[in-house]
């Protein structure tokens, strides 16, 4: 092999040695804007708007999103929002935005939501069930510039029913009454219905009761959906006196609220919203209040060709803590006494302590689980023969 040829090939090795290829254009420097969010979400309570997006862990060229810029909240009365316009806030960098935010072990944590809470303005409320306000936001770069809008949400315009004002709650030997004013259902729209919805909660602990209770706190201070059970709820009708009557579990603790519901029906959905809570009202179910009065007395005495012995018996009573009955009974002239020494725990009694020529006259109670007794029944009278 003659000298050129062998250098032909010594550059030939040396290219192949250091990967020579043919390079294409080099790639622009990456704009950093981060990727839109898409799952965008919007709950309206009252006349706050509360929206929840996650934070945005890549840019549109699908390189890690290392910095955030501050967030556009967007908001317009149309259907379609192409542009956010005028923003109704423009939100901080969340923390750490100053940092590189996102590296190859973090891609693997749960994605960080952001909130922001908005204020709808009266001038966009009205009585049309169809009307919706449209909401989006619009994250930015450290350079204020964005890739367009995330998904957009729509939250019902239509104008809330305000709590009543006037919540009062009264125990009872049946649970809880509640009452309060109406202000009214509103002029009647299609496909619209509204009802008051009555929260309860129970209270175990110190660290759960509200700060304010009684001092016409509301109820969104205190709301847990974990603990919060719906007790109950009314339709809306004419404005005046309502009343709502709450089956309870006797010595506990219960806080109570309601709000008025707007329920929108529409073709194959249903949209229930909130508006804003009442004062909470507290109530200590100490029970106090005993069984009903046991009715309907009879008593009946046999003797013939046996041990003489008296039986009464009388309609049971229906109470679900009742733990049972006392029985009295007295003679002529005669003090009262308590022929039982436990109670007995079915509506019958036979007295065989009874003598021949004496008249026997009878009465009962009723007593429930925590010793609450009741007044005595009518009186019945028998005549040992």
């Amino acid at each position: 092999m003659n000298a050129p040829a062998r250098t032909v090939v010594a550059l030939a090795g040396l290219c192949l040695l250091a990967g020579c290829a043919q390079t294409g254009a080099p790639l622009p420097p990456s704009l950093e804007l981060p990727k839109p969010p898409s799952d965008l979400r919007a709950v309206r309570k009252g006349d706050r708007i509360t929206l929840t997006w996650s934070e945005p862990t890549l840019t549109t060229d699908r390189l890690s999103a290392r910095y955030l810029g501050p967030t556009k909240i967007c908001r317009s009365a149309e259907a379609e929002m192409t542009a956010c316009g005028n923003a109704v806030e423009v939100v901080p960098p969340p923390a750490g935005a100053g940092q590189q935010r996102h590296s190859q072990k973090s891609q693997s944590k749960p994605l960080a939501l952001e909130t922001y809470v908005d204020s709808l303005p009266p001038s966009l409320q009205n009585n049309d069930p169809s009307a919706a306000v449209t909401y989006a936001v619009e994250v930015l770069n450290r350079n204020a510039r964005g890739a367009g809008l995330s998904n957009r949400v729509h939250v019902p315009a239509i104008k809330m029913i305000p709590p009543p004002g006037d919540l009062a709650a009264t125990l009872t030997g049946d649970g809880v009454l509640l009452t309060w004013t109406s202000s009214g259902e509103p002029p009647a729209a299609p496909g619209v219905e509204h009802r008051y919805r009555i929260y309860r909660r129970t209270e175990v602990s110190g660290s759960e009761k509200a700060s304010g209770e009684g001092s016409g706190q509301s109820g969104k201070g205190l709301r847990n959906s974990k603990k919060d059970a719906i007790a109950g709820e009314v339709r809306i009708g004419e404005a005046g006196p309502e009343r709502f009557l709450d089956a309870i579990e006797w010595e506990k603790t219960y806080l109570y609220w309601i709000t008025a519901v707007t329920i929108i029906s529409r073709p194959g959905s249903e949209v229930q919203v909130e508006g804003d809570d009442s004062a909470i009202v507290r109530v200590v179910a100490h029970d106090i209040f005993p069984p009903s009065v046991p009715g309907g007395l009879q008593a009946v005495y046999s003797g013939e060709g046996q041990k003489p012995f008296i039986d009464l018996i009388w309609a049971p009573v229906a109470s679900a803590d009742l733990a049972g009955y006392n029985v009295y009974r007295s003679e002529a002239g005669g003090a009262t006494m308590k022929l039982n020494s436990e109670l007995v725990k079915s509506p019958s009694y036979r007295d065989s302590a009874v003598s021949a020529g004496k008249t026997y006259t009878y009465s009962i109670s009723a007593v429930d689980a925590r010793g609450n007794e009741s007044a005595r029944s009518e009186e019945a009278s028998e005549t040992v023969r």
